[in-house]
């Protein structure tokens, strides 16, 4: 469950040197004090500590918020003097199951090094609470731990335990508490909260067990991970599921993934592509066919070994791409060249599993995709489908996420496994600085043709024997990450902001201004009036919706529907109607403008295509000015620590771009190795974009590669990345 060795070698670096010290293995502080005192080799003084964890009451929409306490072993360390600080409720001991899945340890193991353990997206919602008395220690006196194991013991100073909690990537949360004066007071306490980061802390959640908070309760800008699972949650985009990594997708979300494909569908139909199935498992034998292929996806694979008690005869496997589960039906059903081309296109979910961190819709162990698979006599023309699936790709970004992408092709390191070259669209988060892949089309080549036999006689040959030609091939998908870039690039800290042609609910009708003093033919005479602009709106397409709710305020309203992006509010008040007109608020913007009701259907359209537009307008900006060209590796790291990506002068080689990764990670520098799935914390490869920079033009023989020295072949986009 724990590596000590991982975790000796951790303080190490931190500069602690000693060994821990073995002992009999026990359950309480009296049995370690008892078992140290027939230890030999001990310090001359020290601190007994306690670990404790906790997990609040919460409601089940919201991520677990585990509390981690870090005390003195003989300090008065009360739960609900904790709570209130906090503001969390109803703090009780955190099961087995949480030490286990969570912290991966156990009871009578517990100790702050097991926050080392939690995977990253669980760490930004621990909170852990330092004891000042602890703190407070002489330097001389060594504080005890146990290593992750309850028959040994560690014995650092405080220092060494603060830098410990400063190297945890990923922890925000860090407090300190004078449990003393807090027993004595029987109030709280002075605190001081510090963190690797600095946030918000959450406010009490009020209302019944369950119910979800109504607002974003962090900035975007302050705390990213925090502020990105509240906006999916609150704005009832996605809910979490009991199964890690796996999300249920709301409606709210749903509808922008049906608009996708119903985007997508008509593009690649009037290509001649068309849908079909095919089932999710795949044997052994077939995943096992094509090598280099699965090897890059083997890690991932989720396995069927059982049905109900029976042990399978062979172990089915969940498709985590369909390559080799199509391809043996291609070699079939492709006879002759009057067969080709074949395209065709399945809309699924497919099932990618061993990674520690997932994130909602960017890195999720299941997810939604179409993924379209074809065939062609030629190398030309599977290029041109190549480029023309791609070209669809960048207009599902922009034309209706309002999300403006990079094309480009992949390096040879990071190119789909199995295939020849691998184009991309590339996305960009600001408030990261991260790149994001947001969708591929692959050209295979005749890899796969030649593994599952995938021929046909060549039609130009002459003779009695015509030779077999293998055919060209392409894949390409595109995902539901799509969604998680759009929520990321134009979220602000009020919740979604939706671009127009992807919002369910495109204008919410709000009736205000009613007082008291209003009459209920005045109340009647504005609800009528929303139910005809609402009427009016649907008749031209518009998804319209008035908002007539009786127990809620106007501004409980606004927040509601701000929260959840819809692009434009009306409010609609007796004098807006004495002038004939409704206030219309933009999500984006916040603008107000008046707009008349005479002309209000153009008025709305017009407005709709503005947002639009102008969304696409903002976030290419802010691409434009965070993609800068570098000529130096002096200033390679700190641009890409100004949060933006770096175009360098490359020469291609896979040597070169590991290098790249080496030198400009934080690895590098101190921290810890990273997971190679999770977001990437060196900069790679990103693309080698098909639009070069100009100012200053690469010259062959004489631009010189930014890390290596060598002769420059291409601009190449870096960052660092989901």
């Amino acid at each position: 469950m724990s590596d000590i060795t991982s975790l000796v070698s951790r303080l190490a670096t931190l500069g602690f040197a000693d060994s821990p010290v073995e002992h009999a293995p026990v359950d309480t502080v009296e049995q370690w004090a008892e078992a140290l005192s027939s230890t030999a080799g001990l310090p001359a003084k020290f601190t007994l500590t306690k670990t404790l964890i906790f997990k609040p009451k919460q409601p089940k929409s919201e991520p677990m918020a585990p509390v981690v306490v870090i005390a003195k072993h003989d300090s008065p360390t009360n739960s609900k003097s904790i709570g209130n600080e906090l503001k969390l409720k109803d703090l009780r001991f955190a099961s087995d199951d949480v030490l286990r899945d969570v912290f991966q340890t156990a009871k009578g193991s517990v100790s702050p090094f097991a926050l080392a353990q939690v995977s990253q997206e669980s760490i930004a919602h621990v909170r852990v609470v330092v004891d000042k008395a602890l703190l407070s220690e002489s330097s001389a006196a060594p504080i005890a731990f146990h290593p992750l194991d309850s028959s040994r013991t560690v014995f650092i100073s405080v220092a060494t335990l603060q830098a410990f909690l400063k190297s945890v990537d990923g922890l925000v949360h860090l407090t300190e508490m004078d449990f003393v004066a807090d027993a004595a007071a029987g109030t709280k306490v002075e605190k001081k909260t510090t963190a690797a980061a600095a946030t918000t802390e959450p406010k009490d959640e009020g209302g019944a067990a369950g119910m979800t908070k109504p607002g974003i309760e962090v900035s975007k800008d302050v705390d990213f991970p925090t502020w990105y699972k509240q906006v999916l949650t609150r704005s009832d985009m996605l809910e979490y599921y009991n199964v890690s990594g796996c999300y249920i997708v709301r409606p709210l979300a749903y509808f922008v993934w049906q608009q996708i494909q119903e985007f997508v569908d008509a593009g690649i139909r009037a290509m001649g592509v068309k849908n079909c199935y095919f089932p999710m498992f795949v044997s052994k034998e077939v995943l096992d066919r094509e090598k280099d292929h699965i090897e890059g996806f083997a890690p991932e694979v989720a396995w069927v070994t059982r049905a109900g008690s029976t042990e399978l005869a062979e172990p089915l496997a969940i498709r985590p791409t369909s390559e080799t589960v199509m391809y043996p039906y291609f070699a079939k059903w492709i006879r002759s060249h009057r067969d080709l081309p074949l395209k065709i296109n399945q809309w699924c979910s497919v099932v990618r599993w061993e990674f520690k961190n997932p994130q909602p819709f960017l890195r999720t162990r299941e997810f939604l995709w179409q993924e379209g698979h074809c065939a062609h006599m030629t190398k030309n023309e599977a290029m041109v489908e190549v480029r023309d699936i791609l070209t669809l790709y960048r207009r599902v970004y922009e034309e209706l996420l309002a999300v403006p992408v990079i094309e480009g092709e992949k390096s040879e390191k990071e190119k789909f496994a199995g295939g020849v070259a691998t184009t991309t669209v590339e996305g960009f988060i600001p408030t990261t600085g991260r790149g994001i892949q947001g969708g591929t089309s692959h050209y295979l080549g005749q890899n796969f043709s030649k593994m599952f036999e995938i021929m046909v006689e060549d039609p130009e040959a002459t003779g009695s024997v015509r030779p077999k030609h293998l055919v060209h091939q392409t894949s390409w998908g595109l995902s539901t990450r799509t969604i998680g870039v759009m929520v990321m690039i134009h979220g602000d800290d009020k919740g979604l902001v939706m671009p127009p042609r992807v919002s369910d609910t495109q204008v919410v009708i709000v009736p205000c201004g009613l007082t008291v003093k209003h009459s209920d033919e005045d109340r009647r005479v504005v609800v009528d009036a929303c139910l005809n602009v609402e009427a009016r709106l649907r008749a031209i397409g518009v998804r319209a919706e008035s908002d007539l709710r009786q127990n809620v305020t106007p501004g409980d309203k606004y927040n509601h529907w701000e929260l959840r992006g819809v692009p434009v509010r009306l409010e609609v008040g007796p004098k807006d109607l004495e002038q004939s007109s409704v206030l219309s608020v933009r999500r984006d913007t916040h603008a107000k403008a008046p707009l008349s009701l005479s002309g209000l259907e153009s008025s709305v359209q017009l407005l709709l295509a503005t947002i639009q537009s102008d969304m696409l307008i903002k976030a290419r900006k802010t691409l434009d000015e965070r993609v800068k060209i570098v000529l130096s590796w002096d200033t390679f790291v700190p641009t890409l620590d100004d949060k933006c990506l770096v175009l360098i002068p490359w020469c291609e080689r896979i040597e070169c771009e590991e290098q790249i990764k080496v030198r400009s990670s934080r690895a590098a520098q101190g921290d810890e190795p990273e997971d190679e799935k999770a977001p990437s914390m060196g900069a790679k490869s990103l693309c080698l974009p098909y639009k070069q920079p100009t100012n200053p033009p690469l010259v062959e023989g004489e631009t010189k590669c930014v890390q290596c020295g060598e002769n420059a072949k291409r601009y190449a986009l870096f960052g660092r990345s989901y």
